[in-house]
């Protein structure tokens, strides 16, 4: 039987939700951005969380715009250059920055979301969260509904869903995207991955889409992090017929298999200088898409759009 439960730890109002059978729990926080704090799964006698989350509220206030662990990206993800950006033959700058001029990941990365559905039963536990953006900011004038479905499932299965409502009016740009970290406490160096991808996105000296895609095959099989530098995006080939993208820790096995849907074509790839996690992002464009149109959506008035993801995790 799956349930549902609230508790307060470091600072952080916190929402659990439990697979009673397996001892699977997924941990949430409304308040900063629906952020997945923890996904504890049952090894050697313990769990596990394989989410690599901030310790506390002032680690959060302190360490949120170097990492974004967990935040949701919207209305778009990534880097925007100088926040400024051409719209129905109109120039838009983004007012929101973490330092002057550095538009990263979005409005909603800091923002509280309240809880709209709470729901346990047999098959799994469900919480839907929801925040509506007013569109105070002037270079994001256009009001909109972002809500986010988390639900644990059987076979220790996490599948998350963001819908987006437009509000505005008039027809808006949209990115869509999430950025976890995910770690087994063992040094990224030693850990494998493996994803569809045979595609990568060329990126300037300033992490910028240059517009071109390159091949590149070095994941089609596991492949040793060692050593390995990453911070890129790859568009992801969807007649796989298995996990788009696996993590794997050889060691203490442990397998992370992620699932998006089609309206995540872009798989984002980044390890940070300490190389104690990774973050693997399903996005629906790439970087800057709001100004390259590499995988933008246009939201017409009242229209609502859903993007999709699954992820696994297990002891093996």
């Amino acid at each position: 039987m799956f349930s549902i439960h609230t508790f307060r730890e470091s600072g952080f109002d916190i929402i659990a939700l439990k697979d009673g059978e397996s001892g699977v729990q997924v941990e949430i926080i409304p308040a900063h951005s629906a952020m997945l704090h923890a996904f504890r799964i049952p090894h050697d006698g313990q769990l596990l969380n394989v989410i690599d989350n901030y310790s506390s509220l002032d680690d959060y206030r302190e360490n949120l715009p170097e990492y974004f662990k967990s935040a949701k990206l919207s209305p778009y993800a990534c880097r925007i250059p100088g926040g400024t950006y051409q719209w129905e033959d109109r120039e838009y700058t983004i007012q929101k920055a973490i330092a002057p001029g550095s538009c990263i990941h979005g409005l909603l990365y800091d923002a509280a979301f309240t809880v709209k559905t709470q729901q346990a039963d047999e098959s799994g536990a469900l919480l839907v969260l929801e925040h509506h953006y007013d569109g105070s900011d002037d270079g994001y004038p256009f009001p909109y509904g972002c809500e986010v479905q988390y639900r644990l499932e059987e076979e220790q299965q996490l599948h998350i869903i963001t819908t987006i409502r437009n509000l505005s009016g008039k027809a808006m740009p949209l990115m869509d995207g999430w950025h976890p970290y995910f770690t087994t406490g063992t040094p990224v160096d030693e850990l494998e991955l493996q994803f569809a991808s045979e595609q990568i996105v060329e990126f300037n000296a300033q992490l910028v889409p240059t517009g071109k895609v390159l091949p590149y095959n070095r994941f089609t099989g596991f492949t040793s992090l060692a050593g390995i530098e990453l911070d890129n995006s790859f568009l992801l080939d969807f007649s796989a017929h298995h996990a788009l993208c696996t993590l794997r820790d050889p060691m203490k096995k442990v397998i992370i298999a992620f699932h998006p849907d089609n309206a995540y074509p872009v798989l984002q790839l980044y390890i940070p200088p300490h190389r104690r996690s990774i973050a693997i992002e399903n996005l629906t464009g790439v970087p800057n898409a709001f100004n390259n149109g590499m995988g933008l959506v246009t939201l017409m008035a009242g229209e609502s759009r859903r993007f999709n993801t699954r992820i696994a995790a297990l002891a093996y």
